[in-house]
C-alpha cells in the first residue's frame, strides 16, 4: 500500500546503499538548494512527515533512483530487480537516450530540396541557347541559398578566374540588376554569364578574362536578366 510509511522506509534503503549518514543527505541537498535539517531527513523516514514534490524529485535524483513508480510503488520497469539489475536497466535507458532513435522530441522531417539545373546552359564566352532540354533537377544541400531558383553549368572560359569551365553557379532569379553585378543574360537568343556594366548610357556585357572583350548590348530591348550569380 501507498503510505508515507513506505517512502520513508524506501528513502532510508537507498540512502544507506549510498553509504550516505541523515547529515550527509541534509548537506546535499543544502548544495543543490534545499536547507533542510538531518532531524528533517530522520522524520522522512520515519513517516512523521514527508518531503515536499519538489524535494522528493530531488532526493531521488540524489539517491540514483530512476524508476520512481518501481522503487517506492513496486508496478515500474524496475520492479523486482535487485540493485545490479536495476543498473542494467539504467544503463540500457542511456544508451536509448544517446542513440536519438527513441527522442521523444520529434525531429522535424526534412524535405529534400530540388532546383533545376540546366546543362551547358551558359556560355561565359560565345553564349548558348538557355532550353529545357538541357535541363535537370538535383537534390542541394544547405550550401545553396535559399534564394536560388536554378542553378547552371558555366561554358568557356571568359569569367575566369572566378568562374571556371563547368562549373555549377547558383543564379537568384530576377529581371533587374544593377552596374556591376554578376548575372546571368538573354541577349540576342543566346545566354551569357556576365558582369552587367553601364557607361555613359551604354549597356556591356563584360568578361572577368581581360582576353574576351566587352559584348555591347546595341539593341538594348532584346536583353534580358535572367538572375543574379550567387
Amino acid at each position: 500500500m501507498y503510505t508515507d510509511i513506505n517512502i520513508g522506509r524506501t528513502l532510508a534503503k537507498l540512502r544507506r546503499a549510498q553509504s550516505l549518514s541523515q547529515r550527509d543527505l541534509a548537506a546535499i541537498l543544502a548544495l543543490h538548494g534545499v536547507e533542510v535539517t538531518n532531524q528533517a531527513v530522520s522524520k522522512w523516514e520515519k513517516g512523521v512527515s514527508q518531503p515536499s514534490a519538489g524535494q522528493f524529485l530531488l532526493l531521488c535524483r540524489i539517491l540514483g533512483v530512476e524508476d520512481i513508480s518501481g522503487e517506492f510503488l513496486g508496478k515500474g520497469l524496475s520492479a523486482g530487480l535487485s540493485r545490479a539489475g536495476r543498473e542494467k536497466l539504467a544503463d540500457y535507458a542511456q544508451l536509448l537516450r544517446l542513440s536519438g532513435l527513441y527522442s521523444a522530441e520529434k525531429k522535424p522531417e526534412r524535405h529534400a530540396r530540388r532546383l533545376p539545373l540546366y546543362d551547358l546552359a551558359v556560355s561565359a564566352g560565345t553564349g548558348q541557347l538557355l532550353t529545357d532540354s538541357g535541363c535537370e533537377n538535383v537534390e542541394v544541400d544547405d550550401s545553396v541559398p535559399l534564394s536560388a531558383g536554378f542553378g547552371v553549368r558555366v561554358a568557356g572560359d571568359s569569367m575566369e578566374p572566378r568562374y571556371q569551365n563547368g562549373q555549377t553557379v547558383w543564379v537568384q532569379p530576377c529581371e533587374t540588376l544593377g552596374s556591376g553585378e554578376i548575372g546571368v543574360f538573354l541577349y540576342d537568343g543566346c545566354a551569357y554569364l556576365k558582369r552587367l556594366v553601364v557607361d555613359g548610357g551604354k549597356v556591356f556585357l563584360h568578361s572577368l578574362n581581360p582576353k574576351y572583350d566587352d559584348i555591347p548590348a546595341v539593341m538594348e530591348d532584346s536583353l534580358r536578366v535572367l538572375g543574379r550569380a550567387l
